[in-house]
Parts: structure tokens; C-alpha cells; sequence
């Protein structure tokens, strides 16, 4: 039942990432990566709060299928690493080192500053 969840999760997941990606693309432009950077950081900023929210700690109490079809489900198929990855080796191979430096670093550093913020945003709820 399990994988069920996940899959459903997945696919829901991989939708709105289309549509984040596309909504990102065209408001903020596609010479950039910037589609990938924006999902990346909303799904790491999401799974931050969720996490957080739903722990034993949390202040919803969350079945382990919910916790399965959320994290592994939406925000696996959310998130877009692999299409990060390979956005990065195309900037490098086209002697854009600045971009894809830039790319990786912002992303990193950017993408833990959604997983804090999502959490810290929990915390708060937690304890009110």
C-alpha cells in the first residue's frame, strides 16, 4: 500500500512541479535555471515544515501513510535534482562556469535556507 501512496504522491508531485516550473520560466525568465531553483527551494522549504509539523513533537499528528505519500511522494516528485544536475553539466559544458557555480552554490545554500525556514515555521506552530 505503501508504494501506492507514494506513486499517487509522486505523480501529484511531478504536476505541480511542471506548473511551478513553467509559472517561473515565464515570469522570471529561462536564461537561467531559475524554474529548477525556485521548485528545489519550495519543496525544500515545504518538507522542512512538514517534517517538523507531523513529528511525534508536532503539532498534527500524521499517519505514516500521509508522511509516505507527502515526503517521499510530493516532494520526491517535486523536487528536481536530477534536472539541477544535468542543468549544471550543460552550463559547464557550454564554458558558462560562472553560471553553473552560481547555480550550485545558490541552490545549496538557498534550498537549506527552505528546509530551515520550514521548519522554523513549524516550530513556531508547534508551540502555539
Amino acid at each position: 500500500m505503501a508504494y501506492l501512496w507514494i506513486g499517487l504522491g509522486s505523480a501529484l508531485g511531478g504536476a505541480f512541479r511542471y506548473w511551478c516550473y513553467g509559472l517561473a520560466a515565464r515570469y522570471i525568465g529561462e536564461t537561467f535555471p531559475w524554474g529548477t531553483m525556485v521548485v528545489n527551494i519550495v519543496g525544500c522549504s515545504f518538507i522542512g515544515f512538514f517534517v517538523t509539523l507531523t513529528s511525534p513533537d508536532g503539532r498534527v499528528l500524521a499517519a505514516p501513510s500521509v508522511r509516505q505519500f507527502v515526503m517521499p511522494g510530493v516532494c520526491g516528485g517535486f523536487t528536481t535534482f536530477s534536472t539541477f544536475s544535468l542543468e549544471t553539466l550543460n552550463l559547464a559544458r557550454d564554458g558558462q562556469w560562472l553560471e553553473a557555480t552560481a547555480n550550485v552554490a545558490a541552490s545549496v545554500v538557498l534550498c537549506l535556507c527552505g528546509v530551515w525556514l520550514g521548519h522554523t515555521m513549524a516550530s513556531v506552530l508547534n508551540r502555539a
